[in-house]
């Protein structure tokens, strides 16, 4: 552990730091976090997600030295992305939110500690690039504390509508009338097909019954995107299982719909502060392409969470147009990179340049994350 003490805050670089302790689940309890930095989340991808793709914990604590509190954290990792070594917050591609934990308020006083603020910026280096991105607002500018350059705002947004009681009076307001029909119309064709049911699972087997359909389903969906889905890897499916299984009943929601009882749609999502963001969805395209079972089971969801008196339904981080048809609206995402050598510093320029060095670039950052082999 690596430390410094001065009269303001106390920083520290403490890699083997359980955020599964009370002091971690106080600190996020009151601060500004996301859902994406809730214990559970945050103590699986540590432990499951980041030795399968080598990244390295670079977790950094800010106590006050005076009572030894707990007063911020910087979930941070090291990770390798071709020959550049990166230093970012933990995500590894499954995090739609990514933010210091703690408040704005400490963290303004945290600015004003220039002794704290220089300690963290030696603490975190070697790097050839600072890469902090999905930065959800302002509140907390990393980029002072970090002394790296301005935000800027990313090529995608994220979407979140505005749940409001009763269904019928969201749904008016949300949808257009005329999907609304279209809707309608759906659910009937789809229910003359057999018994329809849609339920929320409440025990391991039916979340293990139905992450393995959601494997299944989307595997052909996403062959021909980018480097396919996520899910088909082990390491991810064992990453969203877990946190499916440790958040059952609380952090956690996955909800599912049914023919005849086979599984034919589910939906995963986290549970935070009357919210509800969904990170993963999967439906039987194939054998239902007509009925548009994704939107109806959308549709479902937010009357569920509207029943639990949840306030926002958010579809997280992405440009897809059901977000809109389904009164979601835009809010945009901010970026924050720094170099840290000449390679570093080379790869930022070409980012910056023609649209094929930026792509090349860009394709290199954001390399296919393998499983380690022994």
């Amino acid at each position: 552990m690596n430390k410094n003490n001065n009269d303001a805050f106390d920083v520290c670089i403490d890699n083997a730091f359980d955020f599964l302790n009370q002091e971690y689940a106080e600190l996020f309890d009151g601060s500004d976090a996301t859902a994406f930095e809730h214990p559970v989340w945050l103590d699986t991808l540590y432990r499951k997600l980041a030795p399968a793709a080598a990244a390295k914990p670079l977790i950094v604590t800010i106590r006050r030295p005076a009572t030894e509190k707990l007063t911020m954290v910087l979930p941070l990792m090291r990770v390798s992305r071709g020959p550049m070594q990166t230093v970012e917050f933990a995500d590894l591609r499954v995090s739609d939110y990514l933010t210091p934990v703690g408040t704005a308020v400490a963290f303004s006083e945290l600015l004003q500690d220039e002794d704290a603020c220089l300690t963290l910026r030696q603490l975190v280096r070697p790097f050839d690039l600072l890469r902090m991105c999905k930065l959800p607002d302002g509140r907390m500018p990393i980029e002072n504390l970090m002394a790296a350059p301005r935000r800027i705002v990313m090529e995608m947004n994220a979407y979140a509508t505005v749940l409001v009681a009763p269904f019928e009076q969201w749904r008016a307001s949300a949808l257009s009338r005329s999907y609304q029909k279209e809707l309608a119309k759906k659910l009937r064709q789809l229910q003359k097909k057999g018994t329809l049911s849609f339920s929320c699972c409440d025990d391991s087997a039916s979340i293990m019954a139905a992450m393995e359909m959601m494997k299944n389903f989307r595997g052909p969906r996403f062959r021909g995107d980018g480097d396919g889905d996520l899910l088909q890897r082990p390491e991810y499916f064992d990453f969203y299982s877990s946190v499916a299984l440790r958040g059952l009943g609380a952090f956690v929601r996955l909800y599912t719909m049914k023919m005849d009882g086979n599984l034919i749609a589910a939906v995963l999502g986290l549970c935070h502060r009357g919210s509800f963001l969904i990170i993963m969805s999967a439906f039987d395209i194939a054998g239902y392409k007509s009925q548009s079972i994704g939107a109806l089971m959308f549709e479902q969801v937010a009357r569920d969470c509207i029943e639990r008196e949840d306030q926002i339904l958010d579809f997280t981080i992405g440009d897809e147009p059901y977000k809109k048809m389904f009164g979601g609206q835009p809010s945009p995402l901010w970026s924050v990179t720094q170099a840290g050598s000449v390679a570093g510093s080379l790869a930022l320029f070409a980012l910056r340049q023609a649209p094929w060095i930026k792509l090349a670039a860009k394709r290199m950052a954001e390399f296919k994350l393998l499983p380690v082999r022994t």
